[in-house]
């Protein structure tokens, strides 16, 4: 399955992509904030090849899939579903450090908002953020994700589906 937005391109990864997902996953900037960081460019291929066959919706799984820039298929982070329950699914994201801050997570994650809340019908969306990742907590709240409970760590935001889909039709008013 393949999800084109104005700017990339969100599809599987591929064995290709092992060199350049081991890059970022494996930059400091973008592990400390990560629940796996892979020790090699052969720990890279053995992820992606754990995610062949794997299929949307499936309950107890994580679905990931290749975020590209839609012009030239590079690839710049990957965005995961966790699919726990019949009605909720754990969001994750990961962005190579020069592809930050340009708007990007934000353009992946609001087409997967619509895709989980809209198109599988899943009752809500949660992500788990390290405190120290300031950039993604704006990120999620910017989305409309509320935070669940106090200050532990990992801070959880909450989305449910009646929120997201009586929002704007309109992107930059989310």
């Amino acid at each position: 399955m393949e999800i084109v937005t104005a700017r990339l391109r969100l599809d599987a990864l591929c064995r290709e992509d092992a060199e350049a997902l081991f890059r970022y996953r494996g930059d400091p900037a973008v592990s400390r904030y990560q629940g796996w960081k892979p020790a090699s460019v052969t720990d890279a291929e053995h992820f992606i090849e754990a995610q062949d066959g794997v299929a949307p919706d499936t309950l107890g799984a994580w679905w990931q899939r290749a975020i590209r820039l839609r012009d030239t298929d590079a690839l710049i982070g990957d965005l995961g579903l966790h699919f726990l329950d019949d009605a909720t699914v754990e969001l994750g994201i990961s962005l190579a450090p020069a592809y930050q801050g340009q708007g990007l997570a934000r353009e992946a994650v609001e087409v997967m908002l619509d895709f989980v809340l809209g198109g599988l019908r899943k009752q809500r969306v949660i992500a788990l953020v390290d405190q120290r990742n300031s950039p993604c907590i704006r990120l999620l709240e910017g989305l409309g994700m509320r935070r669940a409970g106090g200050q532990a760590d990992p801070v959880m935001f909450v989305l449910r589906a009646g929120e997201w889909l009586a929002a704007p039709d309109d992107a930059s008013d989310r």
